[in-house]
């Protein structure tokens, strides 16, 4: 009560200096166009100290009504005093109008006021004397009447959800612009169906269904009035709607290496409805109220966020609330350190390193500050490209890749190259590769290998080339050989191999058998010491004699171990027999009876 009571006293004071005071309930009626029109210039304020919330910039020298409102209805909420005051002392301007007028929600005017003053062309300043409201300043700029023949220029437009047909549903919103760069603008108005013209304050919404038209025209301050325009248009009732909108939400922005974004993170919100049209979006952060959503807009607190998200369409349908989350982080010091940059080239190589009919280059980037923000490459000095995957060269020749690297700072990493040659394919292969393979060890009299065997595989392909060599001990599986087989286990074995090559060409399988027994003492416990080799029921009458530690002929051919097939059997009896002969234990004739008796049986069959 106080507060208001001094507001009123000082407003009471201040209006003294007035040349003529209006009240507002004596304010005349705007007239029609065709008379003359009485000048009102009106300005506003609000809690801003910063500015006047609106104010005129230009005007007709003569007798002016003045309308100076600082109300709640303007938008002062808090009680903020401002003053009106014409300056009367700086060079450059007219200072022959006195007007030093304060207001507020609480004075005895509620904040409305109205004086009559005369302008005289020339300029004018204004501005709130109350001290720290010194940025509330503007000018006005004032005419001779008589001055403006111009009429304004007017404009409508309508606005509105449409169907197909450019049919308004539900609703349609006429807004009228005019502007007038002599005098400016004094009255506006607006004919609605022929209602008669009224003036115009504000975009008007017409709901009613039905064919319209809207006239509109403007007045300047010189009395010009334009001609009248017009616009049409048909309000229809929207098709029934209980579907809600689609709504999504991106955020974008620079982000480091961990998906942070750095700095600052922008939200967009879209929403579609395809039946009534969207009416708003709506967003709300860290549990707050929902705002309307405008415009796309940037989160620059440092920390982890959650963005909620919603729509309302004009049939009042409200969407599925969505949420996006993202984290801001602080952006890192000044970086200086440029990325660090490689390049690959990988791709089928021949003999002398050349790449067979292609070679694909990846180039990788790290950036431990800042972040690498793009790589390039220049192939034979050429233009620069955007690196964003690896990518082949297939043209036969010697080639240079350059290359390098920007972080998000702009650092450039020193350029670096590659180089390489791409070759025709060969003529096509058909061709399998060539294999042998080689036991190696310590060997008995009778050939067995004391306490290890060394396998070593071969292979060769004089066309494409060996792509891959596979080996299989003792009826395992097949696996690739990249050194030698080195086996330990007592007893017989057999290793299987086979190679393949660039062309997909397959060696037929080939195999080795041989024992590997332990040294130094009897390798065949319980050994077969019948008299004769026995081979199933075949007798080859042969000595089956002792073939040093330890171990017979019989239990050499080891006719009782499993064998992928007869042939495998056949081929380790060849093998194990021949080391016997090369050893004096069997005369070559001794050795055809005993392979001939395997070929007979039934083993591995």
């Amino acid at each position: 009560m106080f507060r208001r009571l001094i507001a009123g006293a000082t407003t009471a004071l201040l209006w003294m200096s007035l040349t003529t005071v209006v009240p507002a309930s004596a304010a005349p009626e705007l007239p029609d166009s065709a008379v003359a029109l009485e000048q009102v210039l009106t300005w506003t304020a609000d809690n801003d100290i910063t500015r006047y919330k609106s104010a005129p910039t230009t005007a007709l020298a003569g007798e002016t009504k003045v309308v100076w409102e600082n109300s709640e209805a303007t938008g002062n909420t808090t009680g903020m005093p401002h003053t009106l005051t014409f300056d009367t002392s700086t060079e450059g301007y007219n200072h022959d109008v006195d007007l030093n007028v304060l207001a507020n929600p609480f004075d005895t005017q509620n904040g409305r006021h109205e004086a009559t003053i005369t302008l005289t062309p020339g300029k004018y300043r204004y501005f709130c004397s109350i001290p720290g409201h010194s940025s509330m300043v503007g000018e006005l700029t004032v005419t001779a009447a008589g001055e403006d023949v111009t009429p304004p220029t007017v404009s409508a437009v309508v606005t509105g959800q449409k169907n197909a047909g450019g049919e308004f549903l539900g609703s349609a919103t006429v807004t009228v612009n005019a502007s007038d760069a002599g005098s400016g603008v004094q009255l506006v108005e607006q004919d609605l169906d022929g209602a008669g013209f009224t003036p115009y304050t504000q975009p008007v919404t017409v709901t009613a269904l039905g064919d319209h038209s809207a006239r509109y025209r403007a007045t300047d301050r010189a009395g010009n009035t334009s001609a009248a325009g017009s616009v049409s248009f048909r309000v229809v009732a929207p098709p029934s709607d209980t579907t809600p909108p689609v709504v999504s939400a991106d955020v974008s922005g620079t982000k480091d290496s961990s998906g942070n974004y750095v700095g600052k993170a922008t939200v967009t919100i879209t929403a579609t409805d395809a039946d009534s049209g969207v009416a708003s979006r709506e967003y709300l952060t860290h549990s707050g109220a929902w705002t309307v959503y405008t415009a796309p807009f940037e989160v620059t607190e440092v920390g982890s966020h959650m963005v909620h998200f919603r729509a309302t369409d004009r049939a009042g349908n409200v969407s599925s609330e969505g949420m996006v989350s993202f984290t801001v982080v602080a952006p890192q010091p000044s970086d200086t350190t440029p990325p660090v940059v490689s390049a690959a080239v990988t791709g089928t190589k021949d003999s002398s390193g050349n790449y067979v009919g292609k070679a694909t280059v990846t180039i990788t980037a790290t950036d431990a500050d800042s972040g690498v923000a793009s790589r390039e490459y220049q192939t034979h000095s050429g233009t620069w490209t955007v690196y964003t995957a690896p990518f082949e060269v297939t043209e036969v020749g010697s080639h240079m890749v350059h290359f390098r690297a920007t972080d998000r700072a702009g650092n450039v990493s020193p350029e670096g190259m590659v180089s390489f040659t791409v070759v025709a394919p060969q003529p096509s292969d058909t061709t399998p590769p060539t294999t042998s393979a080689v036991v190696s060890g310590t060997t008995t009299p009778s050939g067995a290998y004391v306490d290890r065997a060394t396998v070593t595989v071969t292979a060769t392909d004089a066309e494409s080339g060996v792509r891959l060599v596979e080996v299989a001990v003792d009826g395992g599986a097949w696996a690739p050989y990249s050194a030698a087989v080195v086996v330990t286990v007592l007893g017989a074995h057999t290793v299987r191999y086979r190679a393949t090559d660039n062309a997909g060409n397959a060696a037929a399988e080939r195999s080795v058998t041989f024992t590997v027994v332990q040294g130094g003492s009897d390798a065949c416990p319980g050994s077969d010491e019948r008299p004769t080799v026995v081979i199933g029921q075949d007798d080859t009458g042969v000595a089956n004699v002792d073939t040093g530690n330890g171990c017979t002929i019989s239990d050499l051919v080891d006719q009782h171990r499993g064998y992928p097939d007869h042939g495998a059997f056949v081929r380790h009896v060849e093998q194990v027999t021949d080391a016997l002969v090369g050893s004096g234990a069997l005369t070559r004739r001794q050795q055809v009876v005993i392979v001939r008796a395997a070929s007979r049986s039934d083993i591995g069959r």
